[in-house]
């Protein structure tokens, strides 16, 4: 039958999609230490993590990226994770963000 899955092939998993909008809320806004923090969790899980604010949107794991956001205390991101573990790396991010990146 066309288009049907052989016995023996698993199909791939689904690609899911997590976001969340935080706001930074640290002092000093997110400057290299909070970004290093951030891009360190990020790069622990498997999937892609977007960070974007306004029209700008740059890699959750590259800390040159991460430092061109450029965001100080009361800016508002949107977090993007898309694959493996994407709700649980949102999650975490989330968190991470809205405890000021353990800073204080």
């Amino acid at each position: 039958m066309p288009g049907a899955i052989p016995a023996n092939q698993t199909t791939p998993p689904r690609m899911s999609t997590a976001s969340a909008r935080v706001t930074i809320v640290n002092k000093l806004g997110l400057h290299a230490r909070p970004a290093m923090v951030f891009v360190d969790c990020a790069a622990a899980f498997p999937c892609e993590v977007l960070v974007k604010r306004a029209d700008q949107t740059v890699d959750g794991k590259s800390i040159m990226m991460m430092m061109l956001l450029a965001a100080t205390k009361g800016t508002e991101l949107e977090i993007v994770c898309t694959g493996e573990q994407a709700e649980q790396a949102c999650a975490t991010l989330k968190a991470l963000v809205e405890r000021g990146f353990d800073e204080e």
